[in-house]
């Protein structure tokens, strides 16, 4: 298979297009030839040499969703068959053209969908999933803020709240991304750059507060999120973008009676990450048929361009999801 391998830990100048050993599907596994995988901020810290994957993936190799075909199952798969449009929340190596996934970990790609929009799904929207509705139990007629809502996670967690029927506050540093939220959801669009989000929610909340927080930045935003939180509010952080040091108020946390949660997907045990793929591909997968959600692509890139996505992405200009491109081999 082809792969894009890091070379070396450093910057986006170190992958190289490699041939590598096909992987080969265990009982319960099947093969599937990759179309498309997408960039995620972790891929970039992989790239640095700062966050090595689980046991059993590689350190050079990563790639954290995909979407392909089904090539070849193992002798006990039922749920999929050769020819089958897969896509698939990985534990890593979705910068390679071949790879081995476990059949609970698999979803159907809806028809009207291509590759390239399948797999900027996974990782995504099954962590906004996971973040506001496993962890913080969110409720239709609830209100939630979404931070960074340019970014892949955010775009996903706009349009999932606003589907169960919450009303969606939300940060991002330009009109223009403000204006593209809007139009997947988003009720109230907040310019960090011009606004104190905390302010602008309580304002327009009469006072209350939202009862959801989606955090994606970490420390600096702590003291803000904790003003803007509803009484018995509840917030998720999911990254760490400014930093993850903070001097923390207990009294206020206390006060407010609030929970604070913190998840991470890819260190899961299989069990979990496959429980909660098939409770997605149940409730929401179904949406994106009818186009009810939608997946954001910023720009698609071929695998040979990897260099040149890493660099995009670290510009912070993209709103959803930035796509890498398998050609068939």
């Amino acid at each position: 298979m082809r792969a894009a391998v890091i070379t070396t830990p450093g910057d986006a100048d170190v992958f190289a297009i490699q041939e590598l050993p096909d992987p080969q599907p265990g009982p319960e596994e099947a093969l599937v030839a990759v179309r498309a995988t997408a960039l995620n901020r972790a891929d970039l810290l992989q790239r640095r040499g700062r966050y090595p994957g689980p046991a059993g993936t590689r350190d050079d190799l990563p790639g954290l969703e995909m979407a392909g075909e089904v090539i070849e199952t193992g002798a006990n798969v039922t749920a999929v068959k050769p020819g089958d449009r897969v896509m698939a929340l990985l534990a890593g190596g979705g910068y390679g053209s071949r790879i081995v996934v476990h059949e609970r970990m698999l979803m159907a790609i809806p028809a009207n969908l291509t590759f390239e929009q399948a797999a900027s799904i996974p990782e995504v929207f099954l962590t906004a999933f996971d973040a506001m509705f496993g962890q913080c139990e969110l409720q239709p007629g609830e209100s939630t803020l979404v931070h960074a809502v340019g970014s892949g996670v955010g775009s996903a967690a706009v349009q999932l709240a606003s589907a169960a029927g919450c009303r969606v506050f939300g940060t991002a540093g330009s009109a223009e991304k403000l204006a593209q939220a809007g139009e997947l959801g988003l009720n109230v669009g907040i310019n960090y750059k011009d606004e104190d989000f905390a302010e602008v929610v309580r304002a327009r909340t009469e006072r209350r507060g939202v009862d959801v927080i989606l955090d994606v930045i970490g420390g600096p935003y702590w003291n803000q999120n904790l003003a803007a939180l509803a009484m018995r509010g509840r917030m998720v952080i999911v990254g760490t973008l400014g930093g993850s040091k903070v001097e923390v108020e207990l009294g206020a946390l206390m006060g407010k009676r609030a929970r604070v949660h913190g998840t991470l997907l890819r260190s899961r045990p299989l069990e979990e990450k496959a429980a909660l793929t098939q409770a997605f591909a149940k409730r929401w997968v179904p949406l994106f048929a009818s186009e009810r959600l939608v997946p954001v692509v910023d720009r698609v890139y071929a695998l040979a361009e990897v260099s040149d996505a890493h660099r995009y992405m670290e510009t912070n200009a993209n709103f959803g999801k930035i796509v890498l491109r398998h050609d068939a081999d």
